[in-house]
């Protein structure tokens, strides 16, 4: 599941994975908006579309995706889906 994720946020110009590769989790992927104007608005319009408590850290900021095993792999695509979709309208 995670890997659907990485494999958006390492092609991306829009986004940027916190972690280093290596280090990865499969369990939390964080990432933030390079235009971190935008952190709030997609924040917003995840919401508006089922998709909850994406908020980052509140040290670290940015987005956090939390894909522990009793998350379906339908929620982590349409997590990824929507990701796509936000960079289509405002990357």
């Amino acid at each position: 599941k995670a890997r659907l994720l990485y494999d958006l946020l390492d092609l991306s110009d829009f986004y940027e994975a916190v972690a280093n590769p290596k280090n990865r989790s499969i369990c939390n992927v964080t990432f933030h908006i390079k235009d971190t104007g935008n952190s709030n608005l997609f924040l917003e319009e995840s919401e508006k579309v089922g998709l909850y408590a994406l908020k980052g850290h509140r040290d670290v900021g940015g987005i956090r995706a939390s894909i522990y095993n009793a998350m379906p792999r339908e929620s982590v695509v349409a997590l990824r889906d929507f990701m796509q979709e936000f960079v289509d309208g405002h990357g």
